[in-house]
């Protein structure tokens, strides 16, 4: 186990290939993937997990595994990702948790820590996050983390437009 993060509830490790089975319980939920207009099959969960550990590798950051200090159970996945906004490549935090853990603030504890990490650990000027103007959730957790609106984009993903916001932080 290699861990990244440390909050008061959750340690954030870097994903494994044993976490593919966690992962797809929330890569195969329907109300999950909202956001992304469709759950995943089992063969895009296994690319999806290979991105991240490939992420991981070459960019030194990724969607880390938010694992419960108590329970040891698998929560989520919250951490930092480049990320294509326009023209420039930006650190993204992003974060996606297993339903039965929703509406316990793990997302927001998740990604505040992982805004601090880069923004006062690695020395980022800003991070931000891409989120759909219909999934009200993230875009909840991400003003509760401090995050503002700084601008709007029109993103085509699977034939669907879908209108984004860009959420951002900067460093105090």
């Amino acid at each position: 186990m290699t861990k990244v993060l440390e909050t008061p509830r959750m340690i954030l490790r870097h994903l494994e290939e044993s976490d593919l089975g966690d992962l797809k319980e929330i890569l195969q939920d329907p109300m999950a993937m909202t956001a992304y207009a469709h759950a995943f099959s089992d063969e895009e969960c296994v690319d999806w997990l290979r991105r991240m550990m490939t992420r991981q590798q070459m960019d030194g950051i990724s969607l880390w595994a938010a694992i419960d200090k108590a329970s040891g159970d698998f929560l989520g996945h919250c951490g930092l990702t480049m990320q294509q906004v326009r023209e420039s490549r930006r650190p993204e935090v992003g974060y996606l948790f297993k339903r039965r853990f929703w509406h316990h603030g793990y997302a927001t504890e998740a990604a505040s820590a992982c805004l601090d990490y880069g923004l006062q650990i690695l020395g980022m000027e800003n991070v931000c996050s891409i989120i759909r103007d219909n999934n009200f959730r993230s875009q909840a957790v991400a003003r509760r983390c401090g995050m503002q609106v700084e601008d709007m984009f029109v993103k085509q993903y699977m034939g669907h437009v879908m209108p984004h916001f860009l959420f951002v932080k900067h460093k105090a």
